[in-house]
Order: C-alpha cells, then structure tokens, then sequence
C-alpha cells in the first residue's frame, strides 16, 4: 500500500510543482481566446471551466487508462514508476503544450499546429495519417461495444453499429455544446466514481494485501518481453498519447482564458494517471500477482477483467453498472470525439468554415460512411498496431512542442518538451524493431537503433533552431 499511496502523492505534487514550471515558459495572459474571437456557435464558443475538464478528461482517457494500466501491470508494480513520471514529465507536458500552443495559433487543429513548425512534409503525413488512424479508431470503438451491448441485451450486433453510428453523426455534427456538453459532464463524474470506487474497495473494505514497488520484470513471459520497451508502449494514455493531441484543440476552442491552460491540459492528464494508477494496483492486488492478471487477461480479455474487479471491490449491482459505463459509455465517447477532431482538421486543411451545417455535412457524411464499411471488414491485425501508432504521434507532438519553445522562449525552456521527446523517439523505435508485429529484432538491435535515432534527432534540433530560430547565444 506504500508504494500506492506515495505514487498517488506524487502525481499530485506533479501537478502542482512540476505543472506550474511548464506554465511558467508559457506566461498565462488575459488576452481573448478564440472561445470569445473566433466564437461561431458550434465548435468555438466558451463552456463553463468544470464542463470543459470533465469534456477534456473522458475526451482523452476512454479505455486507455484502464485496459492500458491493466495491461501494463502484468509486468508487476514497477509499473507505477512509469505512470507517475510519464504522466508528469512527458503526458502532463505533452498534453498542456498541444492544448496551450493550439490555443495560442486560433484552436487550430494539431496536424496545422504541428505542420508549421515541423515543415510542409510533416504537414501532409499528418493530415492523412491523423484522419484515417482517428476513423479506424472509431470503427473499433464503435464494434468493441456493440458487442458487449448484443451480449447484454440480445439486440442485434448490426443494429447496434447502426445506433452507434446514428450517434457518432449527431455528436461530430451538432454544436459543441449540445450533446457533447450535456453528457460528458455526466459520464465524467461517472468515469472518476467508477475509479473511486475500486480505489476504496481496494484500501478500505477488501482486506487484500497490496503488493509493494518491486523493480523487477515480473511478467510470465520473463525476458521475451522486457519492461523496455513492451511495458512503456502498453500502458500509452495512462502515461502518454498522442491521441490527446487530437483532443486538445477541440477544448482550446472552448476555454475562456489562458489561465485555465494548466488545469484543463495538465490537470486532465494528471488525473488520467491518478485513475490509471487505481486501475494498475487494483489488478495486480485483485488478483493476487502477475501470473494470475495475464491468465485472467487471456481467459477474458480486458473488459472481463475490468468487471470482475468492479464486482470484488464494489459488488455486484454498482460494480456491473460502472464497469458497463467503463467498457461501453467510455469507447463510445472517445469514438465521436474522434470523428469531431476529424471533422475539424479536414476543416482546417481545407479552411472551410465550420458555421453552416452544410459545411461540417460535406465532412461528417464520408466519415461516416467509412467507419461503416470498416466495421464491417477484417481490421484486427492493422490495429495491434495502434498502440505504437499512438505513442509515435506523441513523440512528433513533443518534437513540435521542443520547436516552438525554442522560437518563442529565451534560455532552456524547450528542454521541458525536447528530454521526454528524446526518450519517447528512443522507446517508439526500439519497440517496433523489437515487436511481434514490428520486425522482430533482437533487444540490443532495437535498443541501439533507437539510440541513434535519437540522437540523430536531437542534432537536427539543435541545427534547426541555430539555422531557422536563432537559439539563445549561450547554447551556439
């Protein structure tokens, strides 16, 4: 329980500490947002502070910091030292900086954001890569709970997709304020009790024995799967995703000031490892070590994990509810979320006006329509791969976010962004050298490539601000 408490303690102080030296770089103004600048009814318009943290918290977490945190235990509680420093020192700054930067060129969309000032070449992959990763992600978040619906109602599964999708057209369709901003306030508070919950039944009425931090790789496949870089990449949102950069700018157009940056960026990703943590000793104390967490994890998969730990620490009829909302509600609200951000890149590529309905229908319809048709298709093998895909367009974020601090910042501020930008260009690489769906490499192969890329990266860096930003003299 030490280990728990301390890393629980720890994320907090995160927040506070090491959250305000980011915001520090950034000077927080009273200047107009583009919530009162650019106000258009439907995508820019300001929303209450607490309605855009708790938006901003279940746009960004989902799944991820439960199945991921879950899946990230198997190799034993050395895992909370991942989530706590990733969370502060790559996701909290990962998340703030995409947030506060967008904010500050207009509440662009990260693929604009990123394009600027990673160049034209950067730009375009990110336009099309962003699109079609945030369509696939719907296609699953839309098929993984209408499955579990057609097993807990017996409604039909195509039925189900159709409803889904119905939903998904409305939410990335109506202002923002409409559907979005009247339930995910809701299944917000839900997502956090949901947490809570395991937590207190954990601490306060199990009796279970929790184990304490053992720096150890604990999995039960032993070396073939070492915790660098196979727990990193598996654990992604409950420490860092690049996915939340997709999130960010639809919030960035709804804050009100600048001020509010930190809590609503920083704070929510904060709280994102606080409930990943719950969730990662919840599942090694329920179930008694590793070993049995991976056969349950194989018998079950995730979702039935996530329930039989709901039921043991919070009983049966509250525990089945909130788990229903943890592995039903939370998908689906991360799907249409996505198709929005979707929605508002290509509007931003296209710079087509997103006031008039007939507008946001010439790219709500295709949308769609594809996440239909993928449904519908084989998509399993290309998603094993979303994983690293995420925790790849986490790491370009931070290379942006590296840029722009070294063109706007005097001295060192840009390290905040460049040291977790290094560390995840290294984890990235030697992750799909390494991996059963990358190339399969030996671990020192991987381990070694990563490290040159990496530098080689870093050097490009430190060319480009010297060339391009003219970095403070003090470090030519």
């Amino acid at each position: 329980m030490t280990a728990f408490l301390i890393s629980l303690l720890a994320l907090i102080l995160g927040f506070f500490i090491y959250g305000s030296i980011v915001e520090k770089f950034f000077k927080p103004t009273n200047a107009p947002t583009p919530a009162i600048t650019k106000r258009d009814g439907v995508d820019f318009m300001p929303l209450p502070t607490w309605k855009v943290f708790l938006i901003q918290l279940l746009n960004i977490a989902g799944l991820g910091p439960i199945f991921g945190a879950i899946g990230g235990a198997i190799w034993g509680t050395s895992v909370y030292l991942w989530i706590v420093l990733g969370t502060i020192f790559a996701g909290g700054v990962h998340d703030y900086l995409s947030g506060m930067i967008s904010l500050r060129e207009g509440g662009k969309s990260i693929t604009e954001v990123v394009g600027k000032y990673l160049g034209t070449g950067v730009l375009n992959f990110m336009r099309v890569f962003m699109v079609a990763l945030l369509v696939l992600l719907s296609a699953v978040f839309t098929v993984g709970p209408a499955g579990l619906l057609e097993m807990l109602t017996g409604i039909p599964l195509q039925t189900l997709i159709f409803l889904i999708l119905i939903y998904y057209f409305l939410a990335t369709l109506l202002p923002v304020d409409k559907i979005i901003g009247a339930l995910y306030p809701i299944f917000g508070i839900c997502f956090i009790l949901m947490a809570v919950g395991v937590m207190g039944g954990m601490l306060l009425t199990s009796g279970e024995a929790m184990p304490e931090l053992q720096l150890a790789n604990l999995h039960p496949k032993g070396d073939a799967m070492p915790i660098f870089p196979f727990m990193f990449v598996t654990v992604a949102c409950g420490a860092i995703s690049g996915f939340h950069a997709t999130q960010s700018p639809i919030m960035s157009r709804c804050l009100t000031n600048e001020h509010l940056a930190r809590p609503i960026f920083y704070g929510a990703m904060v709280a994102e490892g606080i409930i990943a943590l719950i969730w990662a000793a919840a599942a090694v104390t329920f179930f008694h070590g590793t070993d049995n967490l991976f056969a349950a994890m194989t018998a079950n998969g995730a979702g039935g994990v996530v329930y039989k730990i709901c039921e043991g620490f919070m009983g049966g009829g509250v525990g089945m509810a909130l788990a229903m909302i943890g592995v039903i509600i939370c998908p689906i609200t991360s799907g249409d979320t996505a198709l929005r951000s979707s929605r508002l890149i290509l509007a931003d590529w296209m710079d087509l006006a997103q006031s008039k309905i007939k507008n946001r229908l010439i790219f709500a319809i295709p949308m769609i329509i594809a996440v239909g048709i993928i449904t519908q298709l084989d998509y399993n093998s290309v998603w094993r791969y979303f994983a690293w895909v995420n925790q790849s367009v986490a790491t370009i974020v931070l290379w942006m976010g590296a840029v722009y601090m070294s063109k706007k910042f005097e001295g060192q501020a840009f390290f905040v962004s460049l040291i977790p930008a290094i560390f995840m260009t290294l984890n990235t690489v030697a992750y799909i050298i390494q991996a059963p769906e990358g190339f399969q490499l030996s671990a020192i192969i991987a381990n070694v490539a990563g490290l040159i890329l990496a530098a080689v990266c870093t050097l490009q860096f430190f060319r480009t601000c010297k060339q391009n930003f003219k970095l403070n003299p003090r470090l030519n």
